[in-house]
């Protein structure tokens, strides 16, 4: 107080600054203030600065308990200004309320607590959820646990939050309600997990299902029924047992306590069929099963629900080798096996489908014994034979070397073709390797056996080709020739008569033989020889040397005797 009538300016600005004295009245902040007076829908507030604000009343008429206040009241409201162009205080209970929420929320926040709020709109990738007064962002992937197709039950419940982000510069708040039922959800499941035991026996929902198997709902928990563990027979997917919805009963067949998955079983409450399968498959036993997978190594046959036995692609056929299994069986088949082995250790069984089938290596070794005569068709031709086919989709073969008595392999397979008909006579049969020999040129005999021909022979022989150094003949039988070169120098005994161009193919002419080599199938033929050896027979019959009669005239003897013998 002053002691004079006429304060100065600076008792002016003392006597402001001690009426203001304690008041925070900064711009941008919540300031308490007093309702002076209502007007209509507007509330009057005096916040200490000798002018009023004004809000409209329908500013406290929003949130949760809100009221409009009488004259009187005290409220809290935002200064954004402190006077405007009308000289009035520019305030706001909703921002003022909003700076109330995020000073709550930055508590919450810190201490890592569930907020309460409502979901109240719908933006673009989420939603906007009221927290008593400041706006958040719910993303559209924070929800719930499950993709969630209709939100509408959830709008504008009062539900928990839980808070992800923070930035009051920014204003920006966001928030999942999936944290909070992923929480509610581990505490449950691990409540759950403690009270379930392995080897328990449970029934539960079957919830979904999955190419690798289905969730069983254990009432809270889900359990994972794998595919293998549903039946003991083959289960190629797991809709062919189960459908969404079925209740069953499952053994609970191991829990990890660090995931808390749980592994089910169906199959560990029917009896196994493995046991005794020694007993119920023994070894040699004939058995009629049902296909019901075909792979690149074989078949497998069903013989009982849950039992398999493997066919190998080696025990098909007897006869077709180095086919898909897919080409002697199908799926879904009928067919008789034989037990091979039985390993129930390892839950395996050999089985062989070619040894419930007569074995036709045996019948042909019945009807075709070795040294018998076969005719079949030409199959394939390779480097070291020829397969023909013979009864029962058996296949022979001739090696080259069983081809002809006299030409090379390689050259005598250039006559046969594929499909042609030939004949072979059966000269082995391996029943265990499967394996028949044959030879085409044994069909005529050797004719280097037996003592047929001998070193000294007169033979006639017939010429089949004119080579530079000599003739190509050959004699013998038909079917089974002998062939043989005579060398240029072997053609006569007249030197100016060893000329290969005065033969023709097709001559016949005497000679002798003069060397048998059987190892090497080679004959050594002479015409020269034979005119020697019969100029010497002639010299002995019809004079000598020292007779005096010339050779001619001995030669013109010995003509002269066989012509008269003859007649």
């Amino acid at each position: 107080m002053t002691d004079t009538l006429t304060p100065t300016r600076d008792d002016f600005a003392a006597l402001l600054d001690e009426t203001l004295k304690g008041r925070d009245l900064g711009e941008g902040q919540v300031v308490h203030g007093r309702v002076v007076g209502i007007e209509k829908d507007i509330i009057i507030i005096d916040v200490g600065l000798k002018t009023e604000g004004r809000i409209s009343a329908r500013e406290f008429g929003q949130g949760e308990g809100a009221s409009i206040p009488k004259v009187g009241d005290d409220v809290e409201v935002y200064l954004e200004r402190v006077e405007n162009a009308l000289g009035e205080a520019v305030i706001s209970r909703d921002k003022a309320r909003r700076e109330e929420a995020w000073t709550r929320l930055e508590a919450v926040f810190a201490e890592e607590q569930p907020v309460m709020g409502a979901i109240v709109g719908r933006v673009k990738g989420g939603f906007t959820v009221d927290l008593g007064g400041a706006s958040a962002f719910l993303p559209g992937s924070q929800v719930d646990i499950r993709p969630v197709r209709d939100v509408g039950p959830l709008m504008g419940k009062e539900q928990p939050f839980a808070i992800l982000k923070m930035d009051r510069p920014r204003g920006n708040i966001v928030v999942s309600r999936r944290a909070i039922l992923e929480e509610a959800r581990a505490e449950q499941r691990t409540e759950l997990v403690g009270q379930l035991a392995e080897g328990e026996v449970r029934e539960g929902v079957v919830k979904n299902i999955t190419d690798y198997g289905a969730f069983v709902d254990l009432g809270g928990i889900d359990g994972l029924l794998h595919v293998t563990d549903m039946s003991w027979k083959r289960v190629s997917h797991p809709s062919q047992v189960l459908a969404v919805g079925d209740t069953v009963q499952v053994q609970i067949v191991k829990i990890n306590p660090d995931t808390q998955r749980i592994s089910l079983g169906m199959k560990q409450l029917q009896a196994d069929p493995w046991d005794g399968v020694e007993a119920k498959y023994p070894v040699g036993a004939k058995m009629t099963g049902r296909i019901t997978n075909i792979t690149d190594y074989g078949a497998f046959v069903e013989l009982e629900a849950g039992v398999e036995g493997l066919v190998h692609v080696s025990e098909m056929s007897w006869t077709k080798k180095n086919v898909h299994p897919g080409k002697i069986v199908s799926t879904s088949q009928e067919v008789d096996v034989v037990v091979l082995d039985v390993d129930s250790a390892k839950r395996r069984i050999s089985l062989g489908l070619k040894q419930a089938q007569d074995n036709p290596w045996d019948a042909f070794v019945a009807n075709h014994p070795i040294g018998s005569t076969v005719e079949g068709e030409v199959k394939n031709a390779t480097e070291f034979g020829l397969f023909i086919g013979l009864d029962s989709d058996i296949d022979g073969m001739v090696h080259l070397s069983d081809l002809d008595w006299n030409v090379s392999g390689e050259e005598a397979i250039q006559r046969y073709r594929k499909g042609e008909m030939v004949k072979a006579k059966v000269l082995d049969v391996d029943v265990e390797k499967e394996r028949v020999s044959l030879g085409i040129k044994q069909l005529g005999g050797d004719p280097m056996e037996g003592d047929t021909y001998k070193k000294g022979q007169q033979i006639t022989v017939t010429v089949s080709s004119i080579e530079t150094g000599g003739i190509e003949v050959k004699f013998g039988e038909d079917d089974a020739p002998v062939t043989a070169f005579v060398r240029k120098s072997d053609l006569s005994r007249d030197r100016a008569e060893q000329r290969p161009e005065r033969f023709a193919v097709g001559d016949r002419i005497d000679a002798m033989i003069t060397g048998i080599e059987k190892a090497t199938r080679r004959v050594s033929v002479s015409v020269k020889a034979l005119e020697m050896k019969d100029e010497q027979e002639a010299i002995e019959q019809f004079g000598s040397s020292d007779s005096g009669a010339s050779l001619g005239d001995i030669l013109g003897a010995a003509l002269r005797e066989k012509g008269t013998t003859k007649d």
